[in-house]
């Protein structure tokens, strides 16, 4: 009797395990997933989207289909999240400062000499603050899945070395499309120009701009090492990239799928990451292989740079919502106390 009671059980628990198992892999459709970047696919996010079509297609059996559109195929960072406001893409990883446009609090990201190292970065993008301006995002038609590491950003020129602060006076310079970004380069003297990366190369090129700011990995990536012979280690921002999808998109998804969705970008995430930081080291290598001069600048002159621009920052903080200027600066400070 006692067998027979304990083969009905394993009997009616494999009925329900397949019951629900089959119910799950109804709640699994097929997806196509344009996925675009403006980066190139020697890049560490072109490998961090390739790592996630991986999870994402070993998770649902290969029913969903992510194709990656790299080096600004579907258009700048700004067209491209207009395509998942609309509905005609479903995915991309723009830089975070592409965002402060739309929702202007993203400027605090933006802040030169916020964080110095990438465990700060990390705790304040994965912590309160990072969730706060994430939760402001479906109002505009955007879901984020988390924040992808570009790197601290430095200065190539052709001009000079940057050794003290004056050298970057009077240098036309190339930055995103960002007011804090203009605002930051204008104080410091240097003569900004926002332009869009696919058309950098080519003003420097032509002398159009004399440099430009990004992380080293991106330098590299975009070979600027054949147009600029400086390169100069600033770490002024540390640029993230926001995970993004089309909130169109993502309302058509199961509960299971977008777990999956959410389960593949946390894991991309960290192999990503890992992947941007072993990158920016082997990239300054590289690009003095390649013929850059590449020099860092005293702790005296970067506090200089700070000094520079805080009034900038303090005018733009004036200007944002008081609760996430409060976020902001409660998680900078822990941040910095648990990884100075």
């Amino acid at each position: 009797m006692q067998f027979r009671r304990a083969i009905g059980f394993v009997l009616a628990s494999t009925f329900c395990l397949a019951v629900n198992t089959g119910a799950q892999a109804q709640e699994i459709q097929e997806r196509n997933i344009k996925f675009g970047t403006i980066n190139n696919t020697d890049h560490p996010i072109s490998f961090g989207v390739r790592k996630f079509a991986e999870l994402v297609a070993a998770k649902t059996g290969g029913k969903f289909k992510v194709k990656e559109y790299p080096n600004s195929t579907l258009g700048s960072d700004s067209q491209q999240q207009s395509a998942l406001q609309g509905g005609v893409q479903e995915m991309t990883v723009p830089a975070t400062t592409s965002l402060a446009g739309m929702i202007k609090e993203y400027g605090l990201l933006d802040f030169p000499f916020a964080v110095s190292n990438s465990s700060q970065a990390d705790a304040l993008l994965d912590g309160p603050l990072g969730q706060l301006l994430s939760s402001k995002l479906p109002a505009k038609g955007l879901i984020s899945l988390g924040y992808w590491e570009l790197g601290f950003r430095n200065v190539t020129n052709s001009k000079r070395p940057l050794v003290h602060v004056e050298d970057i006076q009077g240098l036309k310079l190339r930055v995103i499309p960002n007011e804090v970004f203009l605002a930051s380069f204008k104080a410091l003297g240097a003569n900004p120009v926002p332009m869009p990366i696919g058309e950098v190369y080519t003003a420097m090129e032509t002398k159009t701009i004399d440099g430009q700011e990004n992380p080293f990995s991106v330098i590299l990536s975009n070979k600027f090492y054949e147009v600029q012979k400086y390169v100069s280690a600033t770490n002024h921002v540390y640029g993230a990239n926001i995970l993004l999808v089309s909130k169109i998109f993502w309302d058509k998804l199961s509960p299971t799928e977008k777990k999956i969705m959410q389960d593949s970008a946390k894991e991309a995430i960290a192999y990503e990451r890992t992947l941007a930081r072993a990158a920016a080291v082997k990239s300054v290598a590289d690009l003095q292989a390649a013929g850059m001069q590449y020099n860092t600048l005293a702790p005296a002159e970067l506090a200089k740079m700070a000094a520079i621009v805080k009034p900038v920052t303090d005018k733009f903080t004036a200007s944002y919502d008081p609760a996430v200027v409060k976020v902001y600066n409660e998680e900078l400070a822990k941040a910095r106390k648990a990884f100075p």
